[in-house]
């Protein structure tokens, strides 16, 4: 599994075109498979409520494409980020008369190839090498779980079929017993810490 550094992602975004832009975003922020974010459409953006549905993905099959239900069903809304809307809100604005959110030349989802295209010409922009797209996706949960979402959450979040998978998926991600016991002891003697130093302070002054 390759997890880029949030560097290598802002490197990505930077040099991603306009129309990607929120494309790339997608899965890096909200942690969407590439078929969720290509049958996106402009309804499944709550902007009010700061979210994202994902209510399908598109297959391509034979030459043509096919509209299914998420992975393992996976129907699910993610709570996202302004810095998200806020690029979701500037491909909106570029105009584009589709329902598709990502369609281009017609009213129909973009077409794997097309996507990988723009992914391999704005990773040579970026000047980065072996980062797929998914791991955009592993990028989005290990940030869930650096800033302590639990299991559920972010299985939620992924739309994974259960928990265990998640868990199978990044156990080496979470901290251990060990970790938890060392943090929240450290917590304790910054907390003494900072009352030490309020008291001093309070008796200089």
């Amino acid at each position: 599994m390759t997890i880029p550094t949030p560097e290598v992602v802002r490197s990505i975004l930077e040099s991603s075109e306009p129309r990607f832009r929120a494309f790339v975003g997608l899965c890096a922020f909200a942690g969407l498979r590439l078929g969720e974010s290509a049958a996106l459409q402009i309804g499944d953006i709550d902007f009010l409520r700061r979210q994202v549905h994902v209510r399908r993905q598109v297959q391509r099959l034979n030459g043509s494409f096919e509209i299914r239900l998420p992975k393992y069903n996976s129907e699910r809304t993610v709570h996202v980020p302004d810095a998200l809307l806020q690029m979701l809100s500037e491909h909106v604005a570029l105009g584009l008369p589709y329902d598709w959110l990502f369609a281009e030349v017609e009213d129909v989802p973009p077409h794997q190839n097309t996507i990988g295209y723009r992914w391999r010409t704005t990773l040579q922009r970026a000047g980065v090498t072996d980062v797929r797209l998914h791991d955009l996706r592993h990028f989005y949960a290990s940030g869930l779980i650096a800033s302590g979402c639990d299991v559920v959450a972010v299985q939620r979040a992924l739309g994974h079929a259960k928990p265990t998978t998640t868990l199978t998926t990044y156990a080496h991600l979470w901290p251990t017993t060990e970790d938890r016991v060392r943090d929240a002891a450290a917590r304790l003697v910054a907390e003494v810490v900072a009352s030490g130093e309020g008291t001093v302070r309070a008796e200089q002054a």
